[in-house]
């Protein structure tokens, strides 16, 4: 297996050094058009690149100081879909926008009864002529106060089992009778939000797929919330990294204390073993491979590094940190979408979202399957351990939930 990435005279490098020579501050709509906010996406939205080539993109736009758009549910888990499934209507009118990052995508499948077990949801959609009328109510939906578009699926059919009767739609987040309320978190921030809708009519034209085959499409939708090919930040691929936070503690000079040294030395090791852990996953596909334990097991060791690099950053701050703002003000005056945004190194330890970033971190081992049921889903469907007794529903506490994370 070699951990090691392409020379860096390798031609792929070249080649986008080449075009960065030609495009030194591309815009957000200048990346979309070559291909390189999404490399791996088929052309003509994307490069057609195999991992190793993705991984070169992505290094590549990072030593040049280049950011991508920031629209993850669009990007990672929306437009996908819309690829697998979509219209060719559907994907002319949303793929270009969503890549430049002009229209922000937010999702709506947990709800608040069915949250895990997200086929036994209860939003109804029912036709009318050419249109569906939408009423039930979505929970955690990130970013819906700014979000152009959403991913919905509602139930269709409710006279078949629950996972045959899930229907799939783009749903515009203007249309009337949409309510959305923020919740408020410890950050002092609003990324998450209740969304409640009372005779919303989709047209039917935004129905992704076939009726009734939403199940099918919600499975491709969360199978892109995969490990990311590229080193990504610490609070779920954004913000800043392991390595980050080491170069702002040796500016500040020596650190002679033995624990804290350690402490430095254990989040280094982490954020080590991860990256092989994510080469042996790139090593894995360019083989045909699919992804081993490794990528399941990868999702709890990522989390739980988040959290102690955000808690190393704090304490490393001393008293001082009881006194940080925190990134929540930015929220109330309503000047940034989400606290994960940036993806670069936070300029020193007394920024803000340092602060921020310590107090999100709390949600790291609970959004996208908690680390518990992570654990659960390692241990059964890798080590082939017996399921988790129920003792009221009889069956698997873990299955119940891997509807929620398969």
């Amino acid at each position: 297996m070699d951990f090691e990435l392409p020379a860096d005279d390798d031609p792929r490098r070249l080649t986008v050094r080449a075009w960065l020579a030609e495009n030194p501050e591309p815009s957000s709509r200048t990346l979309a058009e070559a291909g390189y906010v999404a490399p791996h996406w088929p052309k003509p939205w994307g490069q057609d690149a195999d991992p190793i080539e993705q991984i070169i993109v992505d290094d590549e736009l990072r030593r040049a100081g280049i950011r991508r758009p920031v629209n993850p549910i669009g990007i990672g888990w929306a437009a996908p879909t819309i690829i697998f499934a979509g219209t060719e209507a559907q994907k002319a009118r949303y793929l270009a926008p969503i890549l430049s990052g002009e229209e922000f995508w937010c999702q709506l499948f947990s709800e608040p009864q069915s949250g895990s077990d997200l086929a036994g949801l209860g939003t109804r959609a029912v036709r009318d002529g050419d249109e569906f009328v939408v009423n039930g109510q979505k929970i955690w939906t990130s970013g819906a106060q700014i979000a152009a578009f959403g991913i919905l699926i509602a139930r269709t059919d409710p006279d078949v089992p629950k996972h045959r009767g899930v229907s799939y739609f783009i749903c515009p987040m203007h249309l009337p009778g949409i309510e959305i309320r923020p919740i408020t978190e410890m950050t002092g921030g609003k990324t998450f939000n209740e969304v409640f809708f009372t005779d919303v009519r989709i047209p039917a034209e935004n129905l992704v797929g076939d009726l009734n085959d939403g199940w099918r499409l919600a499975k491709v939708t969360l199978g892109n919330e995969r490990v990311s090919l590229s080193t990504g930040g610490v609070l779920w691929g954004n913000g800043p990294t392991a390595l980050d936070l080491i170069a702002l503690i040796r500016k500040r000079g020596p650190v002679t204390d033995p624990i804290m040294r350690q402490r430095i030395a254990a989040v280094y090791i982490e954020h080590s073993i991860l990256d092989l852990i994510r080469m042996r996953t790139v090593s894995a596909a360019l083989k045909g491979q699919s992804p081993g334990p490794e990528a399941s097991i990868r999702k709890i060791l990522g989390d739980e590094h988040g959290q102690h690099v955000m808690e190393l950053a704090k304490d490393m701050q001393g008293a001082a940190g009881m006194l940080a703002v925190g990134a929540g003000a930015a929220f109330r005056q309503g000047t940034d979408p989400s606290p994960l945004s940036s993806d670069g190194p936070h300029s020193d330890l007394g920024d803000p979202r340092w602060h921020g970033g310590y107090l999100f971190a709390r949600a790291l081992t609970i959004g996208g399957g908690t680390g518990e049921v992570q654990r659960n889903i390692v241990g059964e469907r890798v080590l082939g351990l017996p399921h988790e007794p129920d003792v009221e529903a009889g069956k698997s506490w873990v299955g119940s939930r891997l509807s929620r994370t398969v």
